[in-house]
C-alpha cells in the first residue's frame, strides 16, 4: 500500500515463487552506535551484520586503513556516503582513486580498498563470503535458513567482464524515479533520496515483499521500523508488531512476508539505504530506475 505520490505505486504485481507462508523470522536489527565492533585494531573499527544473503560491513577507518580481501568469491560494493571520505580501490591489477559520495562495485578475486583520509566506509557482499558471514553479530540466527526465501543465485555477469566500477551519488531526483538504484550480479542498493525532518505520518507505504528479505541501513538522522506479521492458523507463529527506534548508524533486515514501513523521526537529514539480495526484479523493470543497467543485465539478457 503506498500513496499516491509514492513512485513504488506504479510497480507491476510480482507473481509469487513460494508457497504460503506458514512459519515467520524476526526482523534482525544492529544499532551500531552502542553495540561493540566485532572488528578493531590499526585498521578501525569494523561491524558486521548479515541478511540471509547480504551482509553489510560498516567500518569508521583509520587514516591509512587498507581493507582488504585475499579470497573474493563475488562482486561487492563500497559505498561512501560521506563526501569527505575517498579511497583507492585495486583489483585485478586496476587502481581507481574513487571520490566521497560514490558507490563502487569490486571484482572477485584479491582487492582492497585504501582509506587515506580515514573515515565511514560500508562494503556490502553477498552470504556467500563465507569468513565474513561467520563475523556477523547475529551469525547464529541463520544457523537455520530463515523461512519463504529461495535458494540464492546470482545474476548474469556485468557487460565487458569483472572490472571496478565507479558510479557518483550526485544524482538528481527525477519524476517517477524511486531513489538511487544500483545493482551488479549480487546486490542490489538503493539510495533512497534523503529528507528533512520527520516523514509525513499520512504518507507511510506498509507493505510486504513475498519472498525476499531487505536490509535497512540508517546513515543519517533516525528511523522507526514499523514491522506487522501475518497471523495464520497455527497461533504459535504469531508475532508481536514491532516499532524498532534505529538511529545511525544501524541495520535492520525486514523478513517476508511481513509489513513494513519506515519513518524518519530526526528533525535533520534522514538517510536509508536498502539493500537486496540478488536484485529486485519488479525495480529493474522499471525503465531508468536502475542507473547502472547499461552495465550489468538481467536475467535472460545478453
Amino acid at each position: 500500500m503506498y500513496d499516491a505520490s509514492d513512485p513504488r505505486a506504479a510497480l507491476a504485481g510480482t507473481p509469487k515463487t513460494q508457497p504460503a507462508a506458514t512459519e515467520f523470522a524476526g526482523a534482525e536489527i544492529a544499532r551500531f552506535y552502542e553495540e561493540p565492533p566485532q572488528e578493531s585494531g590499526p585498521e578501525g573499527r569494523t561491524w558486521y551484520v548479515r541478511g540471509q544473503n547480504f551482509l553489510i560491513a560498516y567500518t569508521r577507518a583509520a587514516p591509512g586503513a587498507v581493507l582488504s580481501r585475499a579470497v573474493q568469491p563475488d562482486e561487492y560494493v563500497v559505498l561512501l556516503q560521506d563526501s569527505g571520505t575517498s579511497v583507492i580501490i585495486e583489483a585485478g591489477g586496476q587502481r581507481e582513486e574513487v571520490p566521497g559520495y560514490s558507490l563502487a562495485v569490486v571484482p572477485p578475486g584479491a582487492s582492497s580498498v585504501t582509506v587515506p583520509k580515514g573515515g565511514e566506509v560500508v562494503r556490502i557482499f553477498s552470504t556467500q563470503s563465507k569468513d565474513l558471514a561467520a563475523r556477523c553479530v547475529n551469525a547464529s540466527s541463520y544457523a537455520t535458513p530463515h523461512p519463504n526465501l529461495p535458494s540464492y543465485a546470482p545474476w548474469p555477469a556485468p557487460r565487458g567482464g569483472y572490472r571496478i566500477r565507479a558510479y557518483s551519488l550526485d544524482v538528481a531526483p527525477a519524476p517517477g524515479r524511486f531513489g538511487r538504484i544500483f545493482r551488479c550480479s549480487t546486490l542490489m542498493v538503493n539510495i533512497i533520496d534523503p529528507y528533512e525532518g520527520p516523514r509525513d505520518v499520512r504518507k507511510l507505504s506498509p507493505h510486504h515483499h513475498d519472498d525476499f528479505e531487505q536490509g535497512s541501513l540508517a546513515l543519517g538522522g533516525a528511523f522507526v521500523h514499523h514491522l506487522r506479521w501475518p497471523w495464520t492458523v497455527d497461533m504459535t507463529q504469531w508475532r508481536e508488531d514491532l516499532a524498532a527506534h534505529c538511529a545511525a548508524p544501524s541495520v535492520c533486515v525486514i523478513p517476508p512476508p511481513s509489513i513494513h514501513t519506515s519513518r524518519g523521526v530526526d528533525t535533520g537529514v534522514n538517510q536509508l539505504i536498502d539493500i537486496f539480495a540478488p536484485p529486485r526484479m519488479d525495480f529493474s523493470e522499471k525503465p531508468g530506475w536502475v542507473l547502472n543497467a547499461d552495465d550489468y543485465p538481467m536475467p535472460g539478457q545478453g
